[in-house]
């Protein structure tokens, strides 16, 4: 039971300090285009445009767009642009594994 709380803390994490900001911050860093990071997270283009615009996504879309950007080498704290991490794997966990993640926007 202790390694389904600390699942469900990591993504509550991730989700409050993964923001839209973020995400468009991190595009330009990769140097992405909204389809390169549909193409990699599998989060529709849509769903990106709205999040990044601030309207709300399912949470498993949000932690999709985090995973997928954190592989990436970029880490993310509140307040702050997104940093390159040195060896260091992401916080989020794997949305694959969420029952919810067939409902992926």
């Amino acid at each position: 039971m202790a390694s389904l709380a600390m699942k469900i803390t990591l993504e509550r994490i991730a989700l409050y300090q993964f923001t839209p900001q973020h995400c468009a911050q991190a595009r330009d860093m990769l140097g992405w285009d909204m389809d390169q990071l549909s193409r990699e997270s599998s989060v529709s283009v849509q769903a990106i445009q709205r999040f990044e615009a601030g309207y709300e996504v399912r949470d498993v879309t949000r932690l999709a767009l985090a995973f997928c950007l954190e592989a990436q080498g970029l880490v993310f704290f509140p307040g702050f642009t997104p940093g390159r991490g040195m060896n260091i794997r992401g916080a989020t966990p794997n949305p694959m594994e969420r029952p919810d993640y067939a409902m992926i926007e």
